[in-house]
C-alpha cells in the first residue's frame, strides 16, 4: 500500500480572554482516512483527488483545525480494485482507528468500501463513486456528495427536451457497475421522452478495437449517441468514429472520461464539438469555485476538474460535522453529518432521503461540448460560457 500523509503541527492551546487555554481534548491530530486509486488505469483520477485533499486540509488546519486540533489524513492506495479498496479500509480503521472515511472513485471499489465502513459504523463521506446503489441500500454511516449515475444526465435530459429533440437514441456502456447503472437509466429515460432506443449495449472497458461496435452504431444510424466510459476507451471510441466516418447530429458522453483535459489529448481533433454531461465547472456561481480553481491550477500547473472538486469538498463538508459533532466519537460524527446543510464550491450540501436513497445529496447536473480544445459550459442557458453547436457538423466540416 501506498500511502501518502499530510500534517501540520498540532496547535495544543487557544488563547481565551487573552490568556492560552490548553486543551483537555487536544491530545493530537483528528484521523481522517482516504481510499483512492494511486496506481494502476485509475491513477490520474487519485491524483487529482490526492492534490484537492492536500488543498483542502492546508486550508482548514491555517485556519485553525477543528476544536483547537489539526486534521491529519492517511491515504491507502485501492489500485482501482474492490478487494484491495476492502482490505485498505480495514486497515485504515482496525489499525490506523480513522474517526471518520472519506474517498473512492470507481462505483465498484466505493460500494466495497461502503459496506466495510458501514459494518464496523465508521461515517463514510464518499464523494465521486456514483452507482446509484451506493445510497440505496439503507446504509445510516454511508453519506454521498456527488450525483448519483441515474442523475448524470439531467442536465441533458434537459438538453434534450429543449432543443435536440431526437426521434431515435444509442446508448452504449461499459460493463461496470457505473456503466450498467447510468446506461439502464438513460435508455429508460429517452423511451419517457418519446426518443427511441434503437441500440443499447455494453463492452468491456480496455479494448483496442471499437470498430466492430461502431459499425452497429453506424447501421442503426440514431439521431443521438450516449457513451458510458473512462477516458482511454472514450477518446478511441470517437477517433475510431471519425475514421469510419459515423457522425450522428449529437454525440454526448455520460461524464466519466469525457469531460477530462485528457480526452482531448487521446481523441485529438475528432474531440470537436463532443457534448458530455459535467457535475462542476468553476463558472458555476458557487462561493469559492474560482478561487480553488486558480489555487490548484497555479500549485498543480492542470486545470482541476469535477472529480477534484470533489475531494476537495468533501474535506470540508467532514471539518463542518467534526465542529457540530458534541463529541468527536464516530457515532456523534455520522449525527452532525445527517444534519449538514451548508453552500459550497460544489453547490448546496444537505443529506437526503428521496426514491430509495438514503443520505444523498441532490444537485442539478450540466452539459459541456469542447470546442476548440477547450471544455465549454453550454447548458442550462443561464451558466453557458459559449453558444452550443448543434447539429454536430459532419468531419469534414470540423
Amino acid at each position: 500500500m501506498k500511502r501518502a500523509l499530510f500534517f501540520l503541527v498540532v496547535v495544543l492551546g487557544v488563547v481565551v480572554n487573552g490568556s492560552l487555554c490548553v486543551l483537555a481534548s487536544a491530545e493530537g491530530p483528528i484521523v481522517i482516512g482516504a481510499v483512492i486509486p494511486l496506481t494502476g488505469e485509475l491513477a490520474k483520477f487519485g491524483e487529482m483527488q490526492k492534490h484537492s485533499y492536500a488543498l483542502a486540509l492546508e486550508e482548514i488546519n491555517e485556519a485553525g483545525g477543528v476544536k483547537g486540533r489539526k486534521l491529519e489524513l492517511l491515504i491507502e492506495d485501492d489500485t482501482g480494485r474492490p478487494e484491495v479498496g476492502r482490505s485498505a479500509v480495514e486497515k485504515l480503521i482496525s489499525k490506523d482507528n480513522i474517526l471518520v472515511l472519506t474517498g473512492g472513485y470507481s462505483s465498484s471499489v466505493t460500494y466495497a468500501i461502503a459496506g466495510v465502513a458501514q459494518n464496523f459504523k465508521v461515517p463514510y463521506v464518499t464523494h465521486t463513486g456514483a452507482a446509484d446503489k451506493i445510497t440505496e441500500m439503507g446504509w445510516d454511516y454511508v453519506f454521498r456528495i456527488n450525483q448519483t449515475a441515474s442523475e448524470y444526465f439531467k442536465g441533458v435530459l434537459s438538453f434534450l427536451k429543449e432543443v435536440a429533440k431526437p426521434k431515435t437514441a444509442a446508448v452504449i456502456f461499459e460493463n461496470t457497475l457505473f456503466g450498467q447503472s447510468q446506461g439502464k437509466s438513460f435508455a429508460a429515460a429517452c423511451e419517457g421522452l418519446g426518443c427511441k432506443v434503437v441500440m443499447k449495449e455494453g463492452f468491456e472497458s480496455g479494448s483496442v478495437d471499437f470498430k466492430p461496435l461502431i459499425m452497429k452504431l453506424k447501421s442503426a444510424n440514431p439521431d443521438l449517441v450516449y457513451a458510458i466510459c473512462y477516458v482511454m476507451d472514450a477518446g478511441l471510441i470517437v477517433r475510431q468514429s471519425k475514421e469510419l466516418n459515423f457522425c450522428p447530429k449529437l454525440f454526448v458522453g455520460g461524464g466519466g472520461g469525457f469531460a477530462l483535459p485528457e480526452f482531448v489529448k487521446n481523441a485529438g481533433s475528432a474531440a470537436e464539438y463532443i457534448y458530455s454531461a459535467t457535475l462542476w465547472q468553476e463558472s458555476l456561481p458557487f462561493p469559492g469555485a474560482k478561487e480553488y480553481y486558480q489555487k490548484y491550477l497555479k500549485r498543480f500547473n492542470e486545470p482541476p476538474q469535477f472529480v477534484a472538486a470533489q475531494a476537495y469538498v468533501a474535506l470540508y463538508v467532514i471539518a463542518d460535522a467534526l465542529r457540530r459533532a458534541s463529541e468527536l466519537t464516530r457515532e456523534s460524527v455520522r449525527e452532525a453529518l445527517t444534519k449538514t446543510d451548508m453552500n459550497s464550491m460544489y453547490g448546496h450540501i444537505k443529506f437526503v432521503s428521496y426514491g430509495k436513497k438514503t443520505q444523498q445529496n441532490l444537485l442539478p447536473t450540466y452539459v459541456g461540448q469542447w470546442q476548440h480544445e477547450k471544455f465549454e459550459l453550454v447548458w442550462p442557458k443561464e451558466y453557458a460560457t459559449k453558444p452550443f453547436v448543434y447539429p454536430i457538423p459532419p468531419w469534414s466540416q470540423r
